[in-house]
């Protein structure tokens, strides 16, 4: 198929900042766009050929903008998997296809998936609600603390909280959830894995993540992880397995702890390009977004080596600040060599709310670590009001 300069349609569902960035390498290779978000004002807007605004989640709504085009992917998993199925069936292609999307959407099924394909996971238990949940710890089935979390619609460390207490239950949504062990581990770590519709995959080298204590929100992503080769070999081995039992197409990363005694055990993924990942638009041979593209339109996969190591910082919301968005000593961070912003496009700021992200990039991994915690510490994302 003839996809540059040409009648070629590619339909993203989802017009958030990982859509926004994807459509960089689209208008590298000159390739039409439709964009499907809720918001009005989603970063896409600027970037996409044509925008609809409508919801993800109506069927009528992703199936009539998915007849409109001949390629269809996502930025962001929350999406009606009926509709994708019926266009699938009707000859749009669909990556990651729906069956995929429907065994990753809800993380009870997700943890279920791994337990059945041998994959190594926490011990976890399903709660169809927070009452059964709460009953199971007074009879102490499930000891205190473990790690809440919400089956569905959890994103940027909502539907995740760790329960030390009868108090942390509050605020917490009546829902379906699951318990899980907490893993005592080294590191936080992940993968991203790259795969087309005619077999070719590759793997990302292993990067580590520095979480926000609070927010439960990556704060740093170092690339390459600070941890073994023996251990990053391991990652990778899993992240391939994982893959390969999901039989996804595009990319797929897979967040993995490093447990103290040396193991290798599979958090979560996420079907789509990821935060985890924003470290290769300046470090990387081939970004994770244009090898998300290459992947999903079945074309040669890129060289994913690192050119340099880098180090991702998220920028996001202050705590105390809601409203219009202000960068505060963005010119301090720009003086800095190797730095590289990245703004989203939001126009509203509120705690916590993913805003951009930097890149720092350099030859040698503890020089950009020092220089992230400068750019950490320099720049605010506050609001004018």
């Amino acid at each position: 198929m003839n996809y540059f300069s040409s009648d070629f349609k590619l339909g993203i569902l989802g017009g958030g900042q990982l859509g926004k960035m994807l459509l960089t390498e689209t208008r590298k290779f000159d390739i039409q766009t439709y964009v499907l978000d809720p918001s009005e004002e989603a970063p896409c807007k600027i970037g996409c050929d044509k925008f609809f605004q409508g919801s993800l989640n109506d069927f009528d709504t992703v199936y009539n903008f998915g007849k409109q085009v001949d390629v269809l992917t996502i930025e962001i998993e929350h999406v009606n998997i009926e509709a994708l199925e019926k266009l699938e069936q009707e000859g749009v292609k669909v990556y990651p296809s729906p069956a995929t999307l429907k065994q990753i959407k809800n993380k009870g099924d997700q943890k279920d998936f791994y337990i059945a394909n041998e994959i190594p996971t926490a011990d976890y238990r399903r709660f169809e609600n927070l009452t059964d949940l709460k009953l199971a710890v007074e009879e102490e089935e499930i000891l205190m603390p473990f790690v809440w979390k919400s089956t569905e619609g959890g994103y940027d460390g909502n539907g995740v909280k760790v329960i030390r207490s009868a108090e942390s239950f509050e605020g917490l949504p009546d829902v379906q959830c699951i318990a899980e062990v907490m893993v005592p581990f080294l590191h936080e770590i992940a993968v991203i894995v790259a795969r087309n519709p005619s077999g070719e995959i590759k793997t990302y080298p292993v990067v580590e993540m520095e979480f926000h204590p609070e927010a439960n929100q990556v704060e740093y992503v170092i690339c390459p992880a600070r941890i073994p080769d023996a251990a990053s070999e391991e990652a990778r081995d899993v992240a391939l397995k994982v893959s390969e039992a999901f039989n996804h197409v595009g990319l797929l990363a897979v967040e993995m702890f490093r447990t103290e005694d040396d193991h290798i055990l599979v958090n979560e993924v996420a079907p789509r390009p990821h935060n985890s990942g924003h470290y290769s638009i300046e470090a990387s041979y081939t970004s994770q977004f244009e090898q998300h593209l290459r992947s999903v339109l079945d074309l040669p996969l890129g060289n994913t080596d690192s050119k340099v190591a880098g180090i991702m910082v998220n920028l996001v919301g202050a705590e105390g600040y809601t409203g219009n968005v202000k960068y505060e000593n963005i010119e301090q961070i720009l003086g800095k060599d190797g730095v590289t912003p990245h703004i989203y496009g939001k126009k509203q700021t509120r705690p916590f709310r993913k805003m951009g992200h930097v890149t720092i990039t350099n030859r040698d991994i503890d020089e950009a670590r020092r220089v992230a915690e400068e750019v950490k510490n320099s720049i605010k994302v506050i609001s004018t009001q």
